[in-house]
């Protein structure tokens, strides 16, 4: 029995930890290719700081409200973070499923790049402190960043000793980006991004109606009932199974619209 509680403890740290790596990874994907473009124009040193300054701001964030969720009763976060983060999971699931079905064009890193260079041609480039070039890094670094810290701190307050996988996946993520940034100079089109908004939409959909189901005291059907954490994995399915289901419906109907007009 400990050895089964022990194997399911271990499943929930690694599933948390998965899921901030790859929410994360999307985020730092979206940042890299903004810092790259200003960097490539403007030169260096000025969005490095740029980019450097927000993770500071964003570290303090996270080292401020972490702590804080402790003294917060657990139903309370549950219900609150695990709403949210549902609405979350949803909106990436949904513009997933809509780029799937063709409805929406899958986002460019390319186009992206090139857009973020053309903006930043011109002023003072290349000189040694470029405010511009440092606002448009920090900026976009700070607003992917807080949506990491939201993914972080809610996969965190599903349960005692998740923050620390969670805040681990989305360090990983970092560093990873941070090396292929360096070792590429320039921004990372063949990340399947739009694969992984897909993925991350449906974990991060089925965390959000767990910890709300939680924190609702719902009593879970099946082998969920002896051990909740096993309603993840179903949850996840479930999702995936719908969305999966939906994507040649969407398509279809976009065709039928189309044909009619």
């Amino acid at each position: 029995m400990a050895i089964g509680l022990g194997h399911l403890e271990a499943t929930r740290l690694g599933t948390t930890l998965v899921a901030a790596f790859l929410a994360s990874l999307v985020e730092c994907v979206e940042a890299l290719t903004v810092v790259l473009a200003v960097g490539s124009v403007r030169g260096w040193p000025s969005p490095l700081a740029g980019a450097a300054a927000a993770l500071a701001v964003l570290a303090a964030i996270v080292a401020a409200l972490g702590p804080a969720l402790t003294r917060i009763p657990l139903y309370m976060v549950q219900l609150v973070v695990g709403a949210m983060i549902l609405l979350f999971g949803l909106r990436w699931l949904r513009k997933a499923i809509l780029r799937a079905a063709g409805l929406i064009p899958l986002h460019d890193e390319q186009a992206a790049f090139a857009k973020s260079t053309a903006s930043m041609r011109g002023g003072s480039a290349g000189a040694k402190w470029d405010r511009l070039a440092f606002a448009a890094a920090f900026n976009i670094t700070m607003l992917e960043g807080t949506e990491v810290i939201f993914i972080v701190i809610a996969l965190g307050a599903g349960g005692t000793g998740l923050l620390l996988p969670a805040s681990l996946g989305a360090a990983v993520a970092l560093l990873v980006i941070i090396a292929l940034g360096f070792a590429l100079h320039r921004p990372l089109a063949r990340v399947p991004e739009n694969t992984l908004k897909f993925v991350v939409g449906v974990l991060l959909s089925a965390f959000g109606t767990f910890w709300v189901g939680e924190g609702a005291g719902l009593a879970w059907p099946g082998p969920a009932a002896a051990n909740p954490d096993l309603a993840i994995p179903f949850l996840a399915a479930a999702y995936l199974a719908v969305a999966l289901w939906l994507v040649p419906i969407c398509r279809t109907a976009a065709l039928t619209a189309k044909a009619e007009d």
